[in-house]
């Protein structure tokens, strides 16, 4: 038991690194979620922004991901490596089991 608290359905999974030229992606799955909520840091976001969101969208489209939240933390890496991470984090959080955070 729980101790009388809420049950959580979030799991979490997370993938990269804040060194240069990577991301840091953290993605958790919701069902209480409507939708994919996508909060994105970088230096690149006012050239880049749109086309990252885009990679990010994609990326959770091919793995069916339809509820939760993503955060990216950018350090100007390519899109490869976003969509990377991005399917990264996404799989381990599929992956874990319902309150928890997999990171590795």
């Amino acid at each position: 038991m729980n101790g009388g608290g809420p049950m959580l359905l979030e799991r979490t999974g997370v993938a990269g690194s804040l060194e240069s030229c990577d991301a840091l992606v953290m993605v958790i799955l919701s069902p209480d979620r409507e939708g994919v909520e996508i909060e994105l840091e970088s230096p690149s976001i006012a050239s880049f922004g749109e086309e990252m969101k885009r990679a990010v969208i994609e990326t959770l489209e091919s793995l069916d991901v339809q509820h939760g939240y993503v955060k990216v933390q950018d350090r100007g890496s390519l899109d490869c490596t976003l969509r990377a991470r991005t399917e990264t984090a996404a799989r381990r959080a599929l992956a874990a089991p319902y309150g928890e955070k997999v990171e590795e």
